[in-house]
This record gives structure tokens, C-alpha cells and sequence, in this order.
């Protein structure tokens, strides 16, 4: 199973699949985006098998490019492993303090964002693409998850996982202008005055926001592969059809 591992201990496992041409439908995990749901069962299977889980351990959310946010149960088990029909409705944030129980984002350019906190049991993932971004989902999660929780955002330890880098992210004037207005973007932009193309650093923009809710700078890793350039990525700003990396991350139960 082709996938970066960032963290495996005997508290958590979190990754990221990557594109696998030996693989059906070259490693994609995302059954909104198919030619065979089958072939996307068989991968997260194998997934399954390798992160020592069932498929029935996986939650999954349709997402919406929203700011909504989603605290999963034991009740939630297994939604969207199999089917898009039963997954967590229009939700692009899922946490949960429930052991065993394989928090899922998907992602072809977007930036992933693993979390998870040693302290309280605390496992997370979100869908930050640049609508989410704007909407400062990662911000309001960790805020909603701060206050309801009384956590210390200090405790907090997170993964940003491969997305479209800023030299391949170029955008218009209407999107630039909403990063602007969100006051502390600035230094993550430039300006190509050749191709009058503005170009955005999503992932260090979402690195903010979580400074922003008081985690240190030093507890957020950067994962520096870009799905555009990278063969082992998948981006829908090269290819409309193109599979989705599933991140993850799992808090291991006695």
C-alpha cells in the first residue's frame, strides 16, 4: 500500500495515501469520484489490512467545501466506508475522542489537516481547499474543539498533508481578494506580473490559522509534496477525473 506514514506509535497511526499506478484506479480511495466502486472498496481494504482495522473502522463525510464540522461516536462507525449513501452529510471536519475508529479526508490539491492530541485521546481531520480556507474552517474547528473541550491548543500536534503548492496554485483577482480580506494571508502571496496571476501558499495560510488557536508553530509538520508535480499525487487542477488521496488518522484502542 503505497501512503506516507507520519505518525505510528503505540497511541496513533496517521498518513496519506499516494497514487499508485500497481494499484486499481491508480491507489484512489474516494467513491464520489470513480470508474468502479469496487475498485476503490478493494484499495480501502487493503488500506484496512495494513493499518491493522476493519473497513468498518473508517468514517467518512461527503464534503461540501464547507466550514462544517462533525464530532464523531461510536454510533458513527463505518459511516461511508462502503457507500457515499450513509456518509456524514455536507461536513469537511470530523473529530472524535473514541478509539479505533479511522477518521478520513479526502484530497486532490486541498490541504489535509491531521490532528490529534497525546493528553486527551483528541484525533481529527479536516478538508481545508481554498473555500475552505476563506471560510477559516481549520480556525473554527479548533476553536469550537478548544472551548467545548477546555483543551490546551499547546497539547495539540499537526500534520499538513501533500497539496497543490504555491507555484501551481495561480488565481484570480476574486480569490486572491479573499485571502487579502482575511487580514493575515499577505506574506503566503505573490503576483506574476507576466501572467497576471496571483499564486496562494494554501497550506502555510491553514499553518496560520492554526497559530491563530494558539498551537505553537513547532507542532504543525508541513508534508512539502506537491500533488501537482509530484507522480505520486493526485490533482484535480491537472486532471478534472483525477482519484483522491484518503488522509487518516486513528487513535490505537486496548
Amino acid at each position: 500500500m503505497s501512503m506516507n506514514i507520519y505518525l505510528d506509535n503505540d497511541q496513533f497511526i496517521a498518513g496519506t495515501t499516494l497514487k499508485d499506478n500497481g494499484n486499481p484506479e491508480q491507489n484512489n480511495m474516494a467513491l464520489h469520484v470513480c470508474e468502479d466502486p469496487l475498485s476503490i472498496l478493494a484499495n480501502r481494504q487493503r488500506l484496512a489490512s495494513s493499518l491493522n482495522c476493519g473497513i468498518q473502522d473508517f468514517v467518512c463525510a461527503n464534503q461540501t467545501h464547507s466550514a462544517n464540522v462533525h464530532q464523531v461516536t461510536l454510533a458513527d462507525k463505518g459511516r461511508g466506508a462502503q457507500t457515499t449513501d450513509d456518509a456524514i452529510a455536507d461536513t469537511d471536519a470530523l473529530y472524535t475522542f473514541e478509539a479505533n475508529t479511522l477518521l478520513s479526508t479526502f484530497t486532490a490539491d486541498c490541504v489535509p489537516v491531521i490532528f490529534y492530541n497525546e493528553t486527551n485521546g483528541l484525533t481529527g481531520v479536516i478538508h481545508s481547499g481554498w473555500q475552505g480556507t476563506v471560510k477559516e474552517i481549520t480556525l473554527k474547528v479548533f476553536q469550537q474543539i478548544l472551548e467545548e473541550n477546555q483543551s490546551d491548543p499547546k497539547d495539540i500536534q499537526v500534520i499538513l498533508g501533500p497539496a497543490l503548492s504555491q507555484e501551481k496554485f495561480e488565481v484570480d483577482a476574486d480569490v486572491y481578494e479573499k485571502f487579502a480580506a482575511l487580514g493575515y494571508a499577505d506574506d503566503f502571496m505573490y503576483f506574476n506580473k507576466e501572467t497576471n496571476k496571483y499564486h496562494i501558499d494554501n497550506q502555510l495560510t491553514v499553518k496560520k490559522q492554526c497559530e491563530l488557536a494558539g498551537i505553537p508553530s513547532e507542532n504543525i509538520l508541513i508534508d512539502q509534496t506537491c500533488t501537482f508535480k509530484s507522480e505520486e499525487g493526485f490533482s484535480y487542477r491537472q486532471d478534472k477525473k483525477s482519484g483522491r488521496h484518503l488522509s487518516f488518522i486513528m487513535r490505537k484502542g486496548k
